[in-house]
């Protein structure tokens, strides 16, 4: 046995999951009610038999539940040589986590899984994991990983179970390309070969769902299955990025209060769940990502899974916009009828944005303001989360709104947080949530001093349909010059935010907005170009054409440049592409961090104040210049 295979075996001894029956042993009683994963707990080749003869109406399910309501959902009890449904990875810092997803097993069926490795066309043998009786998931990590180069892979259960994949090496080009889906809606529960055809013709290095994998509420297994049926042609073969959202843990909104416990929809902040139950949807759907930033959990013994993802030089932080947010139901202004909607048109929402509201809360701000000071082995670099920091959306479900507290533009301060620490590293934001497909830049004090948003549409048609629809039908100021669109330009949402819409999506040509975005990092030139596919489009053909609007490229200065900024003297270094951090020389405030191109760089800042720049190879971490300012600015010679 290897030095790297000892280790992992060390790992699974000391975190085996604690809901794991041996063989031969009814499966463990799920902690949670009985009305919760019906589908997937206990005896479920009972519920699988009522499924598979059309009674799935259950009065155990909760009303409004999904399966409830008479709609199918895969069939749980598969032929047992195809136990393993889809598995998902990542490689960060010559670390491999796959988590393997397998149907529910039989009382007399193994708990463990194992994986397999092709070297010089021979399968060996590497790990073992056992599987978890609540969400029949298996975590595998490999450390000292060799990721030079793709390395086959497959899972096994029992001796006719296998499912195979590769994992991929680091991309060795200029660009790192990511596709980026969510709201997967139950609309339509089918296979997905339009999409899968389209990521393929892609091939994305990194695939990310940014939540709503699936909209079953009480039966996340069942769901979540589902989800892997439909896209594990593509997820087999290359890293992927999962982040429950809140239909996910069985929530039409969510609103996590850190954590806390909460009865009815939610909107006072909290978990409608048993908090097993929601600790199981985020074990399935997480725990392949790299380890946490700070792994400590929240109230009810819940996770977290904040962190950050390393791809061939470009540094994704992962973080959950909902998990700290604080709901609105008591801590507002009651006006009646819904308490995060606001629907009249001359409501004052400033004073909606109460001292004390949480977004990401200090945890995460934490962790948002240090990543963005981390450029060791890292070119550019962008945040992943669930939804927009502002209200990108006038028209709800055919109803005109001016505010949805469920976006991220509120609490406002909280939003202004976010995003001021997110551009501190010059990092675009990719997320999804609003069914509506947006490209826009935030402002903070100014229009177009943030970073700029790509927002995918829904996977599939939803149900719940929004629209970006100015009510006076009108561009904004200063609208890009070249968009076919009729309303870009600078807007207020209705909190109050400032946001530069570039594009977003319409149904045009037939077409449905649905579908997913591209972001196509390119690390020699700093440029990130954003497009948005429609689903029923076919990119193996060359006349397929993007929703109007797209494509947009960014430069990566872009993401942190303000109008009102000056320019400090430019500097030249002995070495190319060094680290370069700008710092106010009287609050001691970190303004920006970057790794510039080449071997010059003229640094942007704020008129009338002074700054001290650091600068190194791998972290700024010498001072090369103690006080520079718009008004005496002058070229410097630098040595590293």
């Amino acid at each position: 046995m290897n030095s790297t295979t000892y280790r992992f075996f060390l790992y699974i001894t000391l975190s085996a999951p604690l809901h794991a029956a041996a063989p031969g042993e009814a499966p463990v009683p799920a902690p949670y009610p009985d009305t919760l994963d019906i589908a997937a707990t206990n005896k479920w080749w009972e519920y699988a038999k009522q499924a598979r003869d059309g009674k799935v109406g259950n009065k155990k399910h909760p009303k409004g539940s999904v399966t409830a309501t008479g709609r199918h959902f895969l069939n749980l009890d598969v032929p047992r040589n195809e136990v393993i449904a889809f598995a998902l990875y990542t490689v960060h810092d010559r670390t491999l986590k796959l988590s393997a997803q397998l149907y529910p097993l039989y009382p007399d069926e193994s708990r463990k899984v194992r994986i397999e490795f092709q070297k010089n066309g021979e399968w060996e043998e590497a790990a073992e994991a056992t599987v978890n009786d609540l969400g029949w998931s298996a975590l595998f990590r490999i450390e000292d990983w060799d990721d030079s180069s793709d390395v086959p892979y497959r899972v096994r259960h029992g001796k006719k179970a296998v499912y195979e994949g590769i994992i991929r090496g680091v991309p060795k080009g200029d660009t790192i390309v990511i596709a980026s889906l969510s709201c997967n809606s139950s609309k339509d529960r089918g296979p997905r070969p339009d999409i899968i055809r389209n990521l393929k013709a892609v091939d994305p290095d990194l695939l990310f769902f940014a939540g709503d994998q699936h909209y079953d509420h009480t039966e996340h297994t069942a769901g979540w299955l589902l989800w892997g049926y439909q896209f594990r042609e593509v997820t087999r073969d290359r890293p992927t990025i999962t982040i429950p959202d809140d239909h996910d843990v069985g929530q039409g909104n969510i609103w996590g209060e850190g954590g806390i416990p909460t009865e009815g929809k939610g909107a006072a902040g909290g978990y409608i769940h048993d908090p097993d139950y929601v600790k199981q949807v985020e074990r399935c759907q997480t725990a392949h990502l790299p380890d946490p930033y700070d792994p400590t959990p929240i109230a009810q013994g819940i996770g977290v899974y904040y962190t950050s993802y390393n791809l061939g030089g470009v540094d994704f932080a992962i973080i959950e916009d909902r998990k700290f947010k604080s709901g609105p139901a008591g801590k507002i202004p009651d006006r009646g009828g819904r308490a995060d909607h606001v629907k009249d048109m001359n409501y004052d929402t400033s004073t909606l944005d109460i001292p004390g509201l949480k977004l990401l809360g200090d945890r995460q701000l934490n962790f948002l303001n240090n990543w963005a000071q981390q450029w060791d082995g890292v070119q550019m670099k962008a945040v992943l989360s669930q939804t927009p920091f502002y209200g990108g959306a006038h028209i709800h479900s055919g109803k005109r709104l001016k505010a949805d507290l469920d976006s991220n533009g509120w609490p406002q301060t909280g939003r202004r947080k976010a995003v001021s620490a997110i551009r501190k590293g010059f990092a675009v934001h990719i997320a999804g949530d609003q069914h509506l497909a947006t490209l826009a830049q935030h402002g903070i004090d100014e229009f177009r001093d943030g970073p700029w948003s790509l927002i995918s549409p829904s996977i599939v048609g939803a149900v719940y349909v929004r629209m970006w629809h100015p009510a006076d039908e009108k561009p904004g100021a200063n609208p890009p010059p070249d968009s076919p669109l009729p309303w870009t330009g600078d807007y207020l949402d209705g909190l109050g935010n400032r946001l530069s819409m570039h594009a977003y999506a319409t149904p045009q040509n037939g077409m449905k907005a649905h579908g997913f975005v591209i972001a196509r990092f390119n690390k020699k030139d700093r440029t990130i170009t954003a497009e948005c596919w429609p689903r029923y489009t076919d990119m193996t053909q060359a006349d397929a054409v993007q929703l109007m609007g797209w494509p947009k490229v960014i430069t990566q200065l872009e993401n942190y440049s303000p109008p009102s900024w000056g320019k400090l003297g430019e500097l030249s270094f002995n070495k190319s592409n060094p680290v370069v951090q700008l710092i106010d020389s009287k609050s001691k405030d970190v303004l920006y961090t970057l790794r510039v191109r080449g071997k010059t760089f003229t640094p942007h800042a704020p008129k009338d104040r002074s700054f001290t720049i650091k600068a190194g190879m791998k972290s700024p971490d010498k001072v090369i210049v103690k006080a520079a300012s718009t008004d005496s600015a002058k070229a410097q010679q630098v040595k590293l």
